[in-house]
């Protein structure tokens, strides 16, 4: 597949939901994570990101908005030693205590499935970064129905290894707006990735679409000495 710029990518899509990219700086000294939440309905929106130890998880900004919590508040970044985990909702930590307990991450998952939100069936999309000597390769999978039928599972992991240079992956819980909404498909979409944690930041944020974007996070991790950046938007402040 072709790689392609990921702020056009983005602008061209109202509503792909929650998306996760994860890549390698173009200078090649750094990883990177990026993943963002969109919402269209009031408690959808209704919420920010927040520092939390090395990761990050998401909070009502006004509390007495809150109607549903349970598919909504959750750890979309936990860290666990080399290891950097992305997901789009509780399953981040089912991953965390997988592979603390010397799981796969594909194996980590087999106990999951999309969110029980039908019609839509929301995909469950998670991504890992593992550092090793200097580089790194990571991971991004997808749980999804099939095509919308509850009863069937269908599982996806794709593994990039070594991770290259001005390159990275993106995927999204759906391909478009749409009701149902659409599941993603297909494999995660090369991108280009360029420029520094907050050109990267700013592409992103711009080119998502302004009335359903909510939070952003992004962030650069030091190969050679572990050490992070982050970047956090929100657009309730």
């Amino acid at each position: 597949m072709k790689r392609v710029d990921l702020g056009a990518l983005l602008s061209a899509k109202s509503y792909p939901g929650r998306g996760i990219m994860l890549g390698r700086s173009a200078d090649g000294t750094k990883a990177v994570a990026a993943y963002f939440i969109m919402g269209r309905s009031v408690n959808s929106r209704n919420r920010i990101f927040v520092p939390d130890g090395d990761g990050i998880r998401t909070e009502a900004f006004d509390p007495s908005k809150m109607e549903d919590p349970s598919l909504i508040i959750y750890a979309p970044v936990r860290v666990l030693g080399a290891k950097t985990i992305v997901t789009n909702g509780d399953q981040t930590d089912t991953i965390y205590d997988g592979l603390d307990h010397q799981f796969t991450f594909e194996q980590s998952l087999r106990t999951r499935r999309y969110e029980p939100d039908g019609p839509n069936y929301t995909p469950r999309i998670s991504g890992v970064i593992h550092l090793k000597d200097g580089s790194f390769n990571y991971a991004i999978s997808i749980l999804k129905s099939n095509d919308g039928d509850p009863e069937s599972d269908h599982r996806f992991t794709f593994t990039y290894s070594p991770a290259v240079a001005g390159q990275g992956h993106f995927i999204s819980t759906y391909m478009d707006d749409g009701n149902p909404l659409p599941s993603f498909e297909g494999e995660p979409i090369p991108v280009t990735v360029e420029g520094d944690i907050d050109a990267l930041t700013e592409k992103i944020w711009t080119n998502l679409n302004e009335d359903n974007k909510v939070s952003l996070f992004v962030r650069y991790i030091d190969l050679a000495t572990g050490t992070f950046e982050t970047r956090i938007v929100n657009k309730n402040q």
